[in-house]
């Protein structure tokens, strides 16, 4: 990794950027006759829109009446998409999508209005594949590769006894 990516730190994101506001005024007002009904459910989400990185995960909650949170752990992320529309690189955003093996079609959380989406991609890639800092951590990578060793090592033992049984035709001693 660079220099730059190893100084970017996503804990600083705890809101969109604020000119996140100002793309969904421009979205509400291209819907003309229907702006007040897009742009203030846009403007309540965009106040009230949070974001959270610790070490296990990413957390996201918006809403007044309907308040709604999504905590997604690092080892539950199987892809992420970064997305930027004509209008967002206008104003420098962009959309970060964040997939899981949950089933549904779509992404299971989109953290928008990102300043810097590949430093975040990055970032999000390398705690998906197990790329970060070991602290406390260690001890469990050690737990779950011991875990994986002793798996194999049954599956190996079923394997052997299964070609064992196949030989003797199916008879063994209690």
């Amino acid at each position: 990794m660079s220099d730059v990516t190893e100084s970017f730190d996503p804990r600083t994101i705890t809101r969109p950027d604020h000119s996140l506001l100002s793309y969904y005024t421009v979205i509400s007002a291209l819907t003309l006759i229907a702006f007040p009904f897009v742009f203030l459910p846009l403007y309540f989400k965009y106040h009230t829109l949070r974001y959270a990185f610790d070490d296990k995960g990413v957390a996201m909650s918006w809403g007044i009446l309907f308040r709604r949170e999504i905590y997604l752990t690092y080892r539950r992320i199987q892809d992420i998409h970064v997305s930027r529309g004509i209008i967002q690189r206008w104003f420098g955003l962009a959309s970060v999508a964040i997939q899981t093996a949950s089933g549904s079609a779509g992404a299971e959380m989109t953290v928008v209005g990102v300043l810097q989406p590949e430093m975040l991609r990055d970032f999000l890639y390398s705690k998906m594949r197990g790329g970060q800092e070991r602290g406390d951590d260690t001890a469990d990578g050690v737990e779950d590769a011991t875990d994986a060793d002793e798996a194999l090592a049954l599956l190996r033992e079923i394997r052997d006894e299964l070609k064992h049984l196949g030989r003797d035709g199916g008879e063994t001693a209690p």
